[in-house]
């Protein structure tokens, strides 16, 4: 199967823009805390199982 050779500058080149969505969920404080909280959970569960196995 030959490669097709793409040009430059061509729309496969560049970052894909955010939706509205996508830019609320960044931007948004109770998600994030919501994030802050869900991730330090599970850091929580991974420390306590790696102390209790000692």
């Amino acid at each position: 199967m030959p490669i097709k050779n793409k040009e430059p500058y061509q729309q496969e080149y560049y970052a894909p823009i955010p939706t509205g969505f996508t830019r609320y969920m960044r931007a948004s404080l109770i998600w994030q805390v919501v994030r802050f909280l869900v991730i330090n959970w599970k850091i929580f569960k991974l420390m306590t199982r790696s102390h209790i196995s000692r």
